[in-house]
């Protein structure tokens, strides 16, 4: 016999997102995908999803600007956060406005303290070096200005 908690009801589908969303914010698409490898059924999904953004409780512009914030204070550049915004189902137009806040002279302060956190401070001497600390800019999200004006100009 099936236990109580195998029912899937729409009480239960509400709790169950509640449930998520307490435990951190997430956008409409994590939100509908992580319900369903629960086993909800797909009907039940969106009305559920409707009314937890009516109750304000999900909002995909929170989330992309707590994302944002959280993946900055993490050091990663704006294309590293772009990419794993899309990749969580944010719209483009919504990642195009969170990214507009943050002006190209936070990028670049922000670029130079994770270079002088994983570095050290330590200028490229060689070829090799220098070609190290691009590769770890570029993995980390920055943009080629913003690793050849910390390479080239602040070193």
């Amino acid at each position: 016999m099936d236990s109580p908690r195998a029912i899937k009801t729409p009480v239960s589908i509400q709790h169950r997102a509640m449930d998520l969303l307490a435990r951190r914010e997430h956008s409409r698409f994590e939100l509908a995908r992580k319900l369903r490898l629960k086993g909800f059924a797909e009907e039940e999904i969106p009305p559920t999803l409707d009314a937890l953004a009516k109750q304000g409780l999900l909002s995909d512009v929170s989330f992309a600007e707590q994302y944002c914030r959280s993946r900055c204070h993490r050091g990663f550049g704006p294309r590293r956060i772009q990419q794993e915004l899309q990749e969580r189902g944010v719209a483009a137009e919504l990642i195009a406005q969170t990214m507009a806040d943050l002006s190209a002279e936070y990028w670049r302060e922000l670029a130079q303290h994770t270079w002088k956190k994983k570095f050290a401070g330590k200028k490229p001497t060689d070829y090799k070096s220098w070609a190290t600390q691009r590769r770890f800019l570029q993995y980390r999200g920055f943009t080629d200005e913003q690793s050849e004006w910390l390479i080239y100009e602040y070193t």
